[in-house]
């Protein structure tokens, strides 16, 4: 039998065992997981060592390193991984974005954009509400990936509690946005015609991608800080591989690329473009 610990108290992780859990989310997602994040993994993680009746960190380790248990091992991951994010988040992007799609216009090619580390989606339906108002019927087209599983099918769904919307602009939100009433009130349901319009999968940028074809936009935004260089070498160069000539990288206003972004150039803070 498992050992346990009495009276609901949590087992204390050990410094062995956090370090295993470090190189665990580094492998699976190239996240560098800072010592100041011990009390975090033991937070997190608590509740899945009392599902799986294990009574150590280190206990339940092992059981993932097995590879005898797929679903946990994305259980962990999900909860490993930190998604926080709104509607219309740093509105400068926006304006980019809004610029590009409208110099696109007449071209009357397929304007693609891919928000690569989605979370719930927010930033997808704000990318799709621009589109939408920009070039109509016109030919475009969203991608929205994260490696958590939880929050892609929260994204798919677009249901979003009502203080999520304090950033979209208001002519966006009548048009696009359906109020709750009743047992719904207080959240808000992004419009069918546009949740259509964006398709979602998981998608590991630590490993090789998968055929998503080229972007005119590819936001990265406040990813890069979980990334050590190399990391963020490579997943820089395997992204910038899938921009367009002249399209455009935007990761998050606090980020930089450094020496990361070989096949890109820098446009303004922020952005940049691939030659």
């Amino acid at each position: 039998m498992a050992p346990h610990t009495h009276h609901g108290a949590r087992p204390g992780i050990s410094q062995a065992e956090f370090v295993q859990f470090q190189r665990f989310i580094y492998d699976a997602a190239g996240i560098t997981l800072s010592d100041a994040k011990k009390a975090l993994v033991s937070g997190r993680l608590a509740k899945r060592l009392a599902h799986c009746g294990v009574g150590s960190y280190g206990e339940y380790f092992r059981l993932l390193d097995s590879g005898a248990h797929k679903a946990e091992v994305q259980e962990a991951i999900d909860l490993l991984t930190t998604n926080e994010t709104y509607f219309f988040r740093e509105a400068k992007h926006f304006d980019l974005l809004r610029e590009r799609a409208l110099a696109a216009r007449p071209r009357g090619e397929a304007f693609r954009v891919w928000s690569a580390a989605c979370s719930s989606g927010e930033e997808c339906y704000s990318i799709a509400m621009v589109l939408a108002d920009c070039l109509g019927e016109r030919p475009w087209d969203i991608m929205g990936s994260d490696i958590c599983t939880k929050v892609l099918h929260k994204a798919q769904i677009g249901h979003y509690p009502m203080e999520r919307a304090r950033h979209i602009p208001p002519a966006l939100l009548r048009k696009y946005c359906l109020k709750g009433q009743d047992a719904q009130e207080g959240t808000m349901l992004v419009e069918a015609s546009l949740r259509r319009r964006v398709r979602f999968g998981q998608v590991n940028l630590n490993t090789a991608l998968p055929q998503l074809g080229q972007f005119d936009i590819i936001f990265l935004r406040n990813v890069m800080i979980y990334f050590n260089g190399d990391t963020k070498r490579q997943v820089v160069d395997r992204i910038s591989a899938l921009l367009k000539p002249h399209g455009c990288l935007v990761i998050g206003l606090a980020e930089s690329l450094g020496d990361s972004g070989a096949m890109v150039k820098s446009l303004a803070p922020s952005v940049y473009v691939r030659a």
